[in-house]
């Protein structure tokens, strides 16, 4: 299993943290792949750390659906379901619209101004055709409504599911459209206004459309 020696080490991290957030990014960006196996000693050394922090990181990236581990024989990255798309999006589509709902009783000029320049750079990405650019972007969008929702256990389930979605897109399942840029718009102008349900409705659309792309795509044309 080759394990890159460029990656860069979290700082203030605990080791478990530290290998959980590698793995986890190696993992995403297929730079261990589907159905490998890995070696928690190799992994160790190559981080730096010791074996134990590397065997709880791996059972956490077990739990979240990452790898599979098979006691007494093996620890293997799980294989890539594109269709998951359709069990992936609704969930995390509904906490979203949620958060866009709650973020409006703690909207200010900072956070709307933040918004707006975020969603200036994530148009600039996809005019570019940086689609990776772009969604890291995307991403910091909806961070944001989500961090203003002031709501912890939305943020630790979005921040989960939104891992697979970056592990999707990695492997050609999500497609980022502009359309996408005049939904953050429309969500932006109906967050300032307080109007909760369309704000909630256009942001679960925003994510539900990424299903439609992938079913254009993925059928037989």
């Amino acid at each position: 299993m080759p394990i890159p020696s460029d990656h860069q080490k979290p700082i203030r991290q605990s080791a478990k943290e530290s290998a959980f957030n590698q793995l986890q990014q190696w993992i995403i960006d297929g730079t261990m792949q589907p159905g490998e196996k890995l070696n928690d000693s190799e992994i160790a050394r190559a981080l730096g750390i010791s074996r134990t922090p590397v065997r709880e990181s791996l059972q956490l990236l077990e739990v979240q659906g990452f790898v599979k581990m098979y006691p007494g024989k093996a620890t293997q990255v799980t294989e890539i379901d594109r269709e998951s798309i359709h069990d992936l999006l609704p969930p995390l589509a509904v906490l979203q619209a949620l958060s866009t709902e709650l973020a409006i009783n703690h909207l200010n000029n900072k956070v709307i101004n933040l918004l707006e320049q975020t969603n200036k750079r994530f148009a600039e990405a996809i005019q570019l055709e940086d689609y990776f650019s772009a969604l890291k972007i995307d991403e910091e969008f909806h961070e944001i409504i989500v961090d203003t929702a002031k709501n912890p256990y939305i943020h630790s389930i979005v921040t989960s599911l939104q891992a697979h979605v970056r592990r999707l897109f990695f492997h050609n399942s999500i497609i980022l459209t502009k359309k996408s840029i005049d939904e953050h718009t429309a969500i932006i102008e109906l967050m300032k206004i307080g109007a909760r349900a369309k704000a909630s409705e256009v942001m679960k659309e925003n994510w539900l459309r990424a299903i439609e792309e992938f079913t254009r795509i993925s059928s037989p044309s």
